[in-house]
């Protein structure tokens, strides 16, 4: 662990890698555009987004794949802005694990160590380890084509990890697998990245993966950072109206924001006056959109609850039903958790629904939505 010593807040950790206003263009196109984020040592960190949201490029910055044309990319306090990737001592595992096919699990692993010249007994303990920590002892002699695909991802992995990178970068490592598959092997990495206490800096589309293994996670859109928190902070308090669309499932509903006390607003709606919690400050007047997910909308079954709204599709998913309902020409999703000998509502039934105001958030309609 590194250490700085700060004459005024103290002993400060200095971060594992840090992005200091970091922009790369491809012609017209910043893929990046100044992005600046810190990941601290020993940290799963997420840059989450969809196809072209920059995540791909920032983790190539970091990387040294590419160098950006303005700002910084520091690992471990060291500037390596100008630093080809050879010269940093972070690893990359890629989509495609990028084994070598004629060569053997033992062998695949050896190649980061035989370059850095490690050999003999040192050797064989790394790998042996290296192994251990991806639950692939035994399998040494194997070839790649001998392997499941959740197999030759841990190869990759034990190759990534074997002589302890600064940095380990995974760029949608998972997305090859199949779904049962890809959620062991998410299980598998998380606890490899606990036992290891190595600095992970992980690229997904996939918001169940951000959510379910990171520390913290950076949301980007547009080659921008737009908001970097731990996942419940993302999903309970996203920071505009287009993380709050990206992540998760959510209902939303248009209005007109009437009435503000502290961070408690009143909305006119297609159904009535509704109140929410302002995400962010906001004038009586303005065009505004409430966002509900749809574990915080509760089904009502007194017959004189309003507003009201008629099943239209009930999607039993084990741990509970997901109810459509359409409320006029409004559509919400309501996600009723399962209690044991209930019976999920029929489709067709007439039905009451409300939600507590601080589980609903008041976002301005200009606010950055998809």
């Amino acid at each position: 662990m590194v250490w700085t010593k700060d004459m005024n807040s103290g002993a400060q950790q200095i971060p594992a890698v840090e992005l200091i206003g970091a922009t790369k263009r491809y012609g017209a196109l910043r893929a990046a555009d100044s992005v600046s984020l810190r990941v601290e040592a020993g940290e799963f960190f997420t840059i989450l987004g969809s196809s072209g949201s920059g995540k791909t490029t920032t983790l190539r910055l970091i990387g040294g794949f590419e160098l950006p044309d303005e700002g910084r990319v520091l690992i471990n306090g060291r500037d390596v802005s100008k630093d080809p990737a050879h010269r940093r001592n972070v690893h990359t595992v890629f989509q495609d694990y990028a084994l070598f096919p004629h060569l053997t699990v033992y062998e695949n692993i050896a190649f980061a160590c035989h370059l850095k010249g490690v050999r003999g007994g040192a050797l064989r303990e790394r790998i042996s380890n290296a192994l251990d920590l991806v639950q692939l002892g035994g399998y040494e002699k194997r070839k790649p084509s001998e392997l499941s695909g959740g197999q030759q991802q841990r190869v990759a992995l034990a190759r990534a990890i074997v002589d302890r990178p600064a940095v380990l970068l995974l760029d949608e490592p998972l997305s090859a697998l199949d779904a049962k598959i890809r959620g062991e092997v998410r299980e598998e990495l998380k606890l490899l990245q606990r036992n290891t206490g190595l600095t992970f800096v992980y690229v997904t589309h996939d918001q169940e993966e951000a959510l379910t293994m990171s520390d913290r996670v950076a949301v980007m859109r547009g080659g921008r950072v737009l908001q970097i928190g731990s996942p419940i902070e993302i999903y309970e308090r996203p920071a505009d109206l287009f993380v709050a669309s990206f992540i998760g499932k959510a209902n939303f509903l248009s209005g007109t924001l009437r009435a503000v006390e502290a961070d408690r607003g009143t909305v006119e709606t297609a159904v009535g006056r509704v109140e929410g919690c302002l995400a962010a400050a906001a004038s009586v007047g303005a065009a505004v959109s409430i966002m509900i997910r749809p574990e915080n909308l509760r089904l009502r079954r007194e017959a004189d609850s309003a507003p009201r709204a008629v099943i239209r599709q009930a999607s039993y998913l084990g741990h509970g039903t997901e109810y459509l309902l359409h409320s006029g020409e409004l559509v919400f999703r309501c996600l009723e958790l399962r209690r044991r000998g209930s019976t999920p509502l029929r489709e067709g039934v007439e039905i009451g629904y409300e939600w507590n105001w601080d589980e609903a958030l008041i976002f301005a309609a200009d606010g950055g939505g998809p």
